[in-house]
């Protein structure tokens, strides 16, 4: 019997009559004349209406079987898997970059019980995926771990700043790392301050559409990443996203300065309050803000790998109850961020509770909302009020990047004067309007 994975209903009835199956090439009759396409599975909830077939071009669509005149099987097939080609020989002579899978979107298949995508191509797979990779260096693929971005904890930024410092160590002379889009820039954040001073260029890529579909960005934003990467002559953590919605170049964002934008355009990310780093368009590097170079800072590369659990992030909104802060603070909140309206506001009777937050030996940091400008707590009376009761304004921080930042400093310092002290530090360039120390 052929596999109708999916199927069921009136759609399971039709293919049966049609004796098709799963990857079985169907031609059908429709009123606007003829579709012919591959029987793609349907996932386990979807409904019993359509017959779903993937296209020529590569897009599916869905046809709702009770408008359908007939169809017929044109040409048997199989059910569609995935089987990478060898990964492409390594040049010698070329820049030594390590790339390193950790899951997300660039690393996905479609999950045929859901109809959603999971992570199922390593990096191995994804270097074999784009054999134009070892024109540009001797890659050398590794997975890490393999999960949904949104899975990532702090655990995870300790076992990939670890690793990342014992690339330098073993002479790799770039690293780029495959992640999801969803918590990029957290991890992008955290990897600025577990690896300051690191002699390399670390490139965190990922892509807003699977490598399966014609519009994917994981090619484009792989093959830019790596060859930046190869030859630009910085150093650093970033990340390496399209330039815009066209397949023109991939952009370069300061790991502690960029976010993600837009749920689905593949231009998603984009750099809040500094210029971009570099761009990658025609096959050149255009160096544009330029950072640290490679080599400069090595003599001070330290890696701290370390993060805490006892960071949170709170957004301020009308008639949020107080009572939320010291039922963080109890389930192990020790630094709060707290994202304000405007100049980095609260009402009133949240300052009350910063106020004891802080007193029961928390630390209450504010960010703002607004995506850019800064934080300023000596304008109104709020924002004075927050002052008196402890509050820390960190200036245009990202909240994102706040709170990894309050992880990193929670694990790497020893009382709570250094951790205040640390969190007003601008360390990785994550507050533009204070100098990097040094």
């Amino acid at each position: 019997m052929k596999d109708l994975a999916g199927y069921r209903g009136r759609t399971l009835e039709f293919l049966r009559r049609a004796s098709a199956g799963v990857g079985d090439v169907l031609e059908v009759k429709t009123d606007w004349g003829t579709v012919t396409g591959t029987v793609v599975p349907r996932y386990a909830s979807a409904d019993d209406s359509h017959v779903v077939l993937k296209l020529k071009t590569g897009y599916n669509v869905g046809l709702d079987v009770s408008r359908l005149r007939g169809a017929k099987v044109v040409a048997a097939g199989e059910k569609p898997s995935f089987s990478p080609s060898p990964a492409p020989k390594a040049r010698p002579g070329l820049p030594k970059i390590l790339l390193l899978g950790t899951g997300g979107t660039i690393a996905s298949r479609v999950d045929y019980r859901t109809g959603a995508v999971h992570p199922a191509v390593d990096s191995s797979d994804l270097h074999a995926l784009v054999p134009e990779l070892s024109e540009i260096a001797m890659v050398d693929s590794e997975i890490l771990f393999n999960i949904l971005s949104e899975n990532v904890k702090p655990l995870h930024w300790a076992k990939l700043a670890s690793r990342i410092a014992k690339a330098v160590a073993q002479g790799y002379e770039g690293v780029v790392v495959t992640h999801g889009t969803d918590t990029l820039g957290y991890t992008a954040a955290a990897l600025s301050f577990a690896l300051q001073g690191i002699p390399i260029p670390v490139i965190l890529t990922a892509a807003q559409r699977s490598s399966d579909r014609p519009s994917s960005d994981a090619t484009l934003n792989l093959i830019g990443s790596v060859s930046i990467a190869a030859s630009a002559d910085i150093s650093g953590v970033y990340v390496g996203a399209h330039l815009d919605e066209s397949d023109r170049g991939v952009a370069l964002h300061a790991g502690t300065r960029v976010r993600k934008n837009h749920t689905s355009r593949r231009d998603a990310f984009l750099s809040v309050g500094v210029p971009l780093a570099a761009v990658w368009e025609d096959g050149k590097v255009r160096l544009i803000d330029d950072g640290p170079p490679s080599e400069v800072r090595k003599a001070l590369f330290r890696p701290k790998p370390k993060f805490s659990n006892g960071a949170s992030l709170l957004k301020f909104y009308p008639s949020m109850p107080p009572s939320l802060l010291p039922s963080l603070r109890r389930s192990g909140t020790k630094c709060l961020v707290i994202e304000g309206t405007g100049l980095g506001h609260v009402s009133s009777d949240v300052i009350i509770e910063i106020g004891r937050f802080v007193r029961s030996g928390g630390m209450a940091c504010m960010t703002s909302q607004c995506i850019n400008g800064k934080v300023d707590l000596d304008v109104y009376d709020t924002g004075r009020d927050l002052l008196n009761a402890g509050a820390i304004p960190l200036e245009d921080m990202l909240s994102e990047t706040a709170v990894v930042k309050a992880s990193w400093v929670l694990a790497n310092t020893r009382s709570a004067e250094e951790a205040r002290r640390m969190m007003l530090t601008n360390l990785a360039g994550e507050m533009t309007s204070r100098r990097l120390p040094g």
